[in-house]
C-alpha cells in the first residue's frame, strides 16, 4: 500500500512539474512573438499615418501579449538600417510604414533575412524588384475614402458657397499611388455631389511627407484662388496646409486618422485604418509565425472597414449635418456594394 501511494505521489509530482514547464514554455513562446514597427520620416507625432501604425502595435501588445518595438526613421537614410536592425534583433515580423519602403529598403533587406517576415504598408508587392516571398504588401482603396470626403465637400460648398464661389481643392505631398488615389476619388466624389463645383488639385512636391511649409504654401495659393474647402492628402506635410485653412477661416479635411482634434474648422477626414492593418497582420503572425505568408497584397477598402470618413464638424448646423450624413452614407453603401467604383487615378 505504501509503495502504491509513493508511486502515485511521484506521478502527481511529475504531472505538476510538466504543467509548470508547459506554462513557462507558453510564456516563453509568447515572449518570442516579437514585432517591430519601422516608421517613415515624421515619426509618431505625424498625427496620422505613422501614429496609426503605432496604435495597431500597442493594441497587439495589450491584447495579444506580443513584444513590440518602434524604430524611428528621422531621415530617408534611416529606413534601410532600421529594417536591418529590427531583423538582426530577432523581431520576427517587421513592419515598414509607408510607400517609400517599396523603393529600395525592403528589396535590399528582406532577401538577406529570409526567416524574417516583412509587412509593407502602402507597399505593392508586385512592384518590388526582389519579389521576396517573405514580404507582404498592404494596399488601401484610398479612392473610396477620397470619394466620400469629396462628396461631403461638394455638398457643403453647394449649401454655403465661399465668397460666392463653389471652389474646393486638394493638396498632395508627392505623386505616389496612395495620394493620387485619394485625390482622384476626392475629385470624382465632389463632382458626383455637385456638378457646379470646381476642384483644384496641386502637389507640394515633398518626398518626405513631413515638410509642413511646402503644404502650407501650396494651400495658401489655393485659398488665394478662391478655395473654400481644402483636403490635405499629404501626411505630416498636410498639417501645414490645415494650419493655413484654420488661419484663413475655411474648412479643412484631414487624412488617414480622424483629425478632428485639430479643431472645429475640420469638416471631416478621409480615414485609412493603418492601425487595423497592422493589428490584423500581427494576429495572423502570432497565430502561425512560420506560416505567415508573403508574396501578395492584403487589400483594405470600405467593404472590409479599411477606409471611411471621420467625424463631421460640430460647427455644421443640425440641418446641414442631417443633409450631408444621409446622403454620404447612401453613397458609402453603394461603394461597399461595388455599385459605385471611384476612379484610382
Amino acid at each position: 500500500m505504501k509503495s502504491r501511494m509513493f508511486t502515485l505521489a511521484i506521478a502527481a509530482a511529475a504531472t505538476l512539474v510538466a504543467l509548470v514547464l508547459a506554462s513557462v514554455g507558453g510564456a516563453t513562446n509568447q515572449a518570442t512573438v516579437k514585432v517591430a514597427d519601422v516608421t517613415d520620416v515624421g515619426g509618431l507625432n505625424d498625427k496620422g499615418f505613422n501614429h496609426l501604425s503605432y496604435v495597431g502595435l500597442v493594441k497587439a501588445e495589450k491584447q495579444l501579449g506580443i513584444q513590440g518595438r518602434v524604430y524611428i526613421s528621422n531621415t530617408a537614410a534611416d529606413r534601410k538600417p532600421n529594417l536591418q536592425a529590427a531583423a538582426q534583433a530577432g523581431y520576427g515580423l517587421v513592419v515598414g510604414v509607408g510607400v517609400n519602403f517599396q523603393f529600395g529598403p525592403l528589396d535590399a533587406v528582406a532577401p538577406a533575412f529570409p526567416n524574417t517576415k516583412f509587412l509593407g504598408i502602402d507597399v505593392d508587392w508586385s512592384a518590388l524588384s526582389s519579389k521576396a516571398p517573405n514580404i507582404r504588401g498592404v494596399q488601401f482603396r484610398e479612392q473610396e475614402a477620397g470619394y466620400l470626403v469629396g462628396y461631403i465637400a461638394g455638398l457643403e460648398i453647394h449649401l454655403h458657397p465661399h465668397k460666392g464661389k463653389q471652389i474646393i481643392s486638394g493638396v498632395g505631398a508627392n505623386k505616389v499611388p496612395a495620394i493620387t488615389r485619394f485625390l482622384a476619388g476626392y475629385t470624382a466624389g465632389a463632382k458626383k455631389a455637385n456638378r457646379k463645383v470646381t476642384v483644384k488639385i496641386d502637389y507640394a512636391n515633398d518626398p518626405t511627407f513631413a515638410d509642413q511649409a511646402k503644404c502650407k504654401e501650396t494651400t495658401l495659393n489655393q485659398i488665394q484662388a478662391g478655395s473654400g474647402i481644402v483636403f490635405e492628402a499629404a501626411g505630416q506635410c498636410g498639417l501645414g496646409g490645415l494650419t493655413a485653412a484654420k488661419q484663413n477661416h475655411i474648412w479643412g479635411i484631414g487624412v488617414d486618422a480622424d483629425q478632428y482634434f485639430l479643431g472645429s474648422f475640420m469638416l471631416t477626414s478621409a480615414t485609412k485604418h493603418v492601425d487595423r492593418a497592422v493589428y490584423d497582420a500581427i494576429v495572423a503572425f502570432k497565430k502561425n509565425p512560420k506560416g505567415f505568408k508573403g508574396g501578395f497584397n492584403k487589400n483594405y477598402g470600405l467593404s472590409n472597414g479599411g477606409v471611411g470618413y471621420g467625424r463631421l464638424s460640430k460647427k455644421l448646423s443640425a440641418h446641414d449635418r442631417l443633409y450631408i450624413t444621409t446622403r454620404v452614407n447612401k453613397i458609402a453603401k453603394l461603394i461597399a456594394q461595388g455599385k459605385i467604383k471611384p476612379p484610382s487615378g
